[in-house]
Parts: C-alpha cells; sequence; structure tokens
C-alpha cells in the first residue's frame, strides 16, 4: 500500500503561546459544513500545580476550510475538575444524534501513575461550549471513541484498557442509554468480565497497542485505524506504527481483516525528533471518496497529515483475512499446583505430557521435590479441564545412574515427558538429567493395558541420544513413515531434528544421528530456539505440530505451529508467524522460571485441540482451540 504524507507536514507546530509551547500533537477531525474542527492536545512550559511542577496538557482547537491548512487556536477543554486536574489529553470526537462526544485522557495526578489515568468524556451540541463533562472509566483506560452510529439501537464504543499496566487491551462497550457511558455500576460490571469484550488484536504480548481514530464506516465493514508498538516493555523499543483492523458492521468485536505489519513508521526528521522520539501515533481519519485522510501526532510534538487509499488497502497483500489464532486459556487455569504435603512434588508440577484414553484425560507431568529431583506424576481428568483424581505417588521415578542426581540440590532426573500411542504401548520420552552432565534424550515404554490399569510396568529405559551433546524435547510421531519409526528432538539446543530409525532397540552406544533439520523461517520471537511440544497430530492438511520458541529480544518461552508433509515429516509446508500462546497471566509470568509457557502435551478430541502446559515452571496449565482455526 502507498501511502503519501502531506508534503508540507507538519500541519500544526507548537505557537509562542504558552498553553502549547511544548507540543501540539494526536489531533482528531471532524467535518461540519464546510468546517474541519481539529481538536488537538496541546502541551504548555511547566507551570506550579498544587506545589508541583507540572507541563499541563490542554485540548486545543483550530478549524479549516480544507482540513490542512488550520487558523487560530483556542483552549477547548482545560482542567476543571479533580480527576483531571493535572492534565487532558489525546481527544477523539464522534458526533452522534445531533451531539459532539469529546473522549479524552484524564490525569488526576503528577508524574501520573496508571491508577490516576482514566478516560473522560465532554458533550457539546457545537463544539463550541462544552455542556456536561464525565469521569468515564474507574480503572485505568485511554483513547476511547464512540461509533459514529448506534449497532442495534445501542450506542457503541471502543477503547483501550490496562494502558499503563502493559500489555494493553482492546475492547468493545456497548450502551442502552447516553447516561451508561459514565456510571460507575456499568463500568464495575464490565471490567469484572473484561474477556467478554476483548478484541484478538495483540500478535505478541511484548507489543502495545491503542486505539487510533473512532472507526470509520465502509461498505466492507468498520475501519479501525490503531497505534502499534513493538517491544513496548523494552528499551530499545522497536517503533510505534500504524496498522488497521476491518471488524464486522454488526458485530464490530469480530476481526474480519487486518495488517500484519505497520504500513506507516517514523521516518521523516518530524517524526523521528521531538519531545518523544520516533513515534506516528493515528488519531484523526476523514474520508474523501476512496482517499483517506489520516491526522497523526509525530514524536509528540507535531500534528501532522497522510493520505492513501482505501482500495489499496483492502488489497494489500499485509491486509489479511485470516485472522491470528490464539489459543484460550482455561478461566480456572492453573488445574494442577504443587502439594506440600507430597515431599516429591512439593516445590513444582509442571510441563505435562496428555493422552485420551478410554474417555479420560491422562497427565503425566513432571514434578520437582524441595531438593529439585524431578518424577513424573499422573493426574486424570474426564472433560479436560478439571482435574477429578490425582495419584498420591510417582508413577515414574529416575532407575538408572545417568539420570541420579551427581550434585546436591541440582537440577536432575526424569523431565518433561511426552507420551507417543504406537501400537499397543505408549512411548515416553524424556529428558534424563545428572545435574552434571549434558541432558540426554531418553527412551521407555508401557503396554496400554498396564497404563489404563495403572499398573505402572515400564520398561528398562535407554538413552538414545550421544553424552557428547545436549538433546532435549524428545518425542515419537504416532505413525511409522516407511516402515520407520519417525522421532522429533532438539539436539545442540536450537533447532528441531528428525531422526527416522528402523528399530527403537538401539545397539549400546549408537545414538539418533541428527540427519535431517526441520527448515523453517524463525520469526523474532523464536529465533533464539525452538522445540517440538508434544507428538504432532494427523489432520487432512498435514502433521500438526506445535513447537515452543524463545525470543533473543525478551527471552521469553512463546508456542508457534506448523504443518509438515504426511508422507515426509522433514518438511515444513506450514508455519506460524505469531504465537499461539504467550504468558500474559501471572501464574506463567512469576514462578521458578518468570515468562514461561511450556506445552509437552497436545490431545485432539471432536475437533477441539487441548494443549496442556506448564506455567513459570510451577503449575499445570490449559488452553484449547478448535482445529479448524489452525488448518484455515
Amino acid at each position: 500500500m502507498q501511502i503519501r504524507r502531506y508534503s508540507r507536514n507538519p500541519i500544526l507546530e507548537p505557537s509562542g503561546e504558552n498553553w502549547e509551547v511544548q507540543g501540539v500533537f494526536n489531533p482528531t477531525i471532524i467535518k461540519e459544513g464546510n468546517n474541519y474542527h481539529l481538536l488537538y492536545r496541546a502541551l504548555s512550559a511547566p507551570q506550579l500545580i498544587k506545589n508541583k511542577q507540572v507541563p499541563l496538557s490542554v485540548i486545543g482547537q483550530t478549524k479549516s476550510s480544507d482540513g490542512i491548512n488550520f487558523g487560530q487556536r483556542k483552549i477547548f477543554l482545560a482542567p476543571q475538575e479533580s480527576w483531571e486536574e493535572f492534565g487532558c489529553e489525546d481527544p477523539r470526537v464522534t458526533k452522534l444524534e445531533d451531539e459532539y462526544f469529546i473522549f479524552y485522557t484524564a490525569l488526576s495526578d503528577f508524574p501520573p501513575k496508571a491508577e490516576n489515568i482514566k478516560l473522560a468524556v465532554a458533550l457539546s451540541p457545537d463544539l463550541e461550549k462544552v455542556t456536561e463533562r464525565h469521569l468515564v472509566t474507574p480503572f485505568n483506560a485511554k483513547a476511547m471513541a464512540l461509533f459514529p452510529q448506534k449497532i442495534k439501537d445501542q450506542y457503541v464504543a471502543i477503547l483501550t484498557v490496562n494502558t499503563d499496566l502493559p500489555p494493553s487491551l482492546i475492547a468493545i462497550a456497548y450502551f442502552k442509554e447516553k447516561q451508561e457511558i459514565w456510571s460507575p455500576q456499568y463500568w464495575h460490571h464490565w471490567y469484572q468480565n473484561l474477556s467478554h469484550h476483548l478484541l484478538a488484536v495483540s500478535r505478541l504480548n511484548s507489543d502495545q497497542v491503542e486505539v487510533g481514530p473512532p472507526p470509520l464506516k465502509t461498505q466492507a465493514g468498520w475501519l479501525l485505524i490503531y497505534s502499534h508498538i513493538q517491544r513496548y516493555r523494552s528499551p530499545d523499543y522497536r517503533l510505534f506504527g500504524v496498522e488497521a483492523l476491518l471488524l464486522d458492521l454488526n458485530n464490530p468485536q469480530k476481526i474480519i481483516a487486518r495488517t500484519t505489519k505497520p504500513f506507516l513508521i517514523p521516518e521523516e526528521w518530524y517524526e523521528l525528533k521531538g519531545l518523544v522520539p520516533r513515534v506516528t501515533f493515528p488519531s484523526g481519519l476523514l474520508q474523501k471518496n476512496e482517499e483517506l485522510w489520516l491526522y497523526y501526532g509525530a514524536a509528540d510534538t507535531r500534528c501532522c497529515l497522510a493520505f492513501f487509499s482505501l482500495n489499496d488497502l483492502f488489497q494489500d497483500p499485509n491486509f489479511k483475512k485470516k485472522p491470528v489464532p490464539k489459543l484460550q486459556k482455561y478461566k480456572n487455569n492453573p488445574i494442577l499446583e504443587p502439594i506440600a504435603d507430597h515431599p516429591w512434588e512439593a516445590k513444582a508440577v509442571f510441563n505435562p505430557a496428555a493422552v485420551w484414553e478410554e474417555d479420560k484425560f491422562y497427565l503425566i507431568y513432571r514434578a520437582l521435590s524441595m531438593d529439585n529431583t524431578s518424577v513424573l506424576g499422573c493426574a486424570l481428568s474426564e472433560d479436560g479441564f478439571t482435574i477429578k483424581r490425582r495419584l498420591p505417588q510417582p508413577i515414574y521415578e529416575p532407575r538408572q545412574e545417568w539420570e541420579k542426581k551427581k550434585k546436591p540440590m541440582a537440577n536432575s532426573g526424569c523431565e518433561d515427558p511426552r507420551l507417543t500411542k504406537l501400537g499397543d504401548r505408549y512411548y515416553l520420552c524424556y529428558t534424563a538429567f545428572t545435574g552434571a552432565n549434558n541432558p540426554r534424550l531418553a527412551l521407555s515404554s508401557i503396554s496400554i493395558k498396564d497404563f489404563i490399569n495403572q499398573n505402572w510396568q515400564w520398561s528398562e529405559p535407554i538413552l538414545l541420544s550421544s553424552p557428547e551433546i545436549d538433546d532435549k524435547n524428545g518425542c515419537l510421531l504416532p505413525e511409522k513413515i516407511n516402515n520407520q519409526y519417525v522421532i522429533f528432538h532438539r539436539p545442540g539446543g536450537k533447532d528441531i531434528y528428525v531422526d527416522f530409525l528402523d528399530s527403537l532397540n538401539l545397539p549400546p552406544n549408537q545414538y539418533l544421528a541428527n540427519r535431517h533439520k526441520l527448515g523453517f523461517s524463525h520469526q523474532e520471537w523464536c529465533e533464539l530456539k525452538t522445540g517440538i511440544v508434544a507428538p504432532p497430530l494427523k489432520t487432512n492438511k498435514g502433521w500438526l505440530a506445535l513447537f515452543h520458541g524463545v525470543s533473543a529480544f525478551d527471552n521469553e518461552y512463546r508456542v508457534g505451529y506448523m504443518l509438515l508433509s504426511l508422507t515426509d515429516p522433514t518438511k515444513v509446508t506450514f508455519v506460524s508467524e505469531f504465537p499461539l500462546l504467550e504468558a500474559t497471566h501471572d501464574y506463567e509470568r512469576h514462578g521458578l522460571v518468570d515468562n514461561v509457557v511450556f506445552p509437552c502435551g497436545v490431545v485432539l478430541i471432536k475437533e477441539k485441540v487441548f494443549v496442556y502446559y506448564g506455567g513459570a515452571d510451577r503449575v499445570v496449565c490449559v488452553a484449547s482451540i478448535d482445529l479448524k482455526q489452525l488448518l484455515i
């Protein structure tokens, strides 16, 4: 898509007036008759407010006959109430039923913290006088905009929630009556059920998103322009870019299409240098025939303008109709936690294998004692979410010298199991570790009959990997290919390899050859290392294989998926651009190892995929998704 900046940008710069001497930016615009009304954030020189030196933000106003050349400026909204006395920022204006709704960010303290940054609204009949103003959200939020018409006879707004408690979230709110917009009771109930109101906008949990201009109605859907900031939590955040969503006309919570990368990023001097460098922040939008005029803040200092074609956007190959699939986390996660009275699992339970047998889910999980010895436990569920039974003793423990502890208090034992059903047996791949030597890939098995009867007669384990190399994340394909066993693993700690074996009874001192590296382009979120999650699932589109990846920029674990050829699983036919699963909840962000989601079990039941994973190396969790969402 070609986007063209106005040749005489910026269209508005700070003036000599004290109330806007530092910056004029983040403009919103609306056309009324022959006039274009531009409202914008204006930043003053520091002034004394309650014994604090505050660079005060107010909402300025200016008019134009062409939408480009603006004349005299004045203050439209200045702090008046206690909840806004330290600033009014970033307006969004919508006209509905002969009334103008101006939403803005209200600051109740300085320097502001999340709890002091909320949304407010001003009402005006003519954009000359303000008749009402109200605090809207009792929680942290920014960038709220009203849709320019009712949907199903209700007012509808879009807003950014938890903007200063990242990751931010974009959500939809419906109001039967106008007064509900500023009703504390309404918002308390709405926020308690926040997950029901969200748009699935985020691609990475390290990104920040924020609503841009009020949505624009097109024949194809509601066009929402929004701000997308890559690596927001990183000191070297990538950039403030501009992206777009197309929302369903009757259900704006449904995303029809979206951009997969920014179409406007900071490049010009007026975007690169200012109070906050490298910022292009969209806040105003007009349509003139098939051309869109995008008004944006540049470097938190100036107002700028760019033009692009609606048709060009819709035809851009980066504007895709395929959604970004995400696993739906179980609302009552975690489903397993350590038990202090069980010494063998007192410290952590995590990274579970999972199988479905005789109408039950079996979770074979890694359990950690207080001296950091790993064994395997077992829990059962009937619905895949609720644990109905948990065995009181381990079902698998270290038996060989090459998996027994060699250093006091070091991690050791049997780690990160994967289970594969082949013939009449379950094959258990796991990581064997002494705490002193390289982790190695081990294999044992049990008859299905013994497994079901919980008669834990595991075969004598053997080592599959060389002592000279770190090897983890092993699992067997649940079918032979060309009469050979297929095993996935990660020798060397970075990439996924595939080996073919005539027999699983390897002779002494003979190990996996590490012949076939899965060749696919690593995205940033998995560029440091990858590993197979669990035995791949057979589908009509290929072997569905989930994999975990670790990023170099924040060292977090995330989970993506790929499709492999049914006849040659060394060939990758598709790989997800963005992760299915990331650490977003406290039980994933804080534990023995922070910011980890690590599955070892994937089960397909009635076209639904259940994914069982360890959260922060401490608890067991589950998430799910419809298979069809992964095979579009």
